[in-house]
């Protein structure tokens, strides 16, 4: 195979992931951005401090955590990072711990869109537009969350 042939090769494998790869990385970057500034923990305690049950103040942080910078991963990390000093004063077993745990995963994964890698990993493998990724990939995700937190 010549050279020409295997960088068209290799191009062609790697394309999907590099937009994959620069969402997740800003993604990465937003959260360090909304930890250092500050906003990040007054979101995480006015939450918190409006009345909501726990369960779903940890549900609705870890859902606009999400919303806002795309990452699923990135919004668990950050919601658990914003309640934990909440949580552990409350004393809860490591069944309600393992709840809250569940409804932070569903508020994580609930409305994916253009800023979430996997939108892109699903439209780009399966050869969707962004309009039928909307409303197939973004639709289940956000069912899959709620469902989630809601038995959780």
């Amino acid at each position: 195979m010549s050279k020409e042939k295997v960088m068209e090769v290799c191009s062609a494998a790697i394309q999907p992931a590099g937009i994959i790869l620069l969402v997740t990385g800003a993604g990465g970057v937003f959260k360090q951005v909304l930890v250092d500034s500050g906003v990040g923990p007054a979101l995480g305690n006015a939450l918190i401090g409006a009345g909501l049950p726990i369960a779903v103040a940890c549900f609705v942080l870890s859902a606009a955590v999400r919303v806002i910078q795309g990452s699923a991963t990135v919004a668990c990390l950050t919601t658990v990072g914003l309640v934990m000093p909440v949580i552990g004063e409350l004393g809860y077993s490591g069944a309600q711990m393992a709840a809250l745990s569940v409804c932070i995963a569903g508020g994580s994964i609930v409305l994916s869109h253009v800023n979430d890698s996997g939108f892109w990993l699903f439209g780009k493998f399966t050869g969707a537009t962004e309009a039928q990724t909307l409303k197939t990939w973004s639709v289940m995700e956000t069912i899959l969350g709620t469902t989630g937190a809601v038995v959780g």
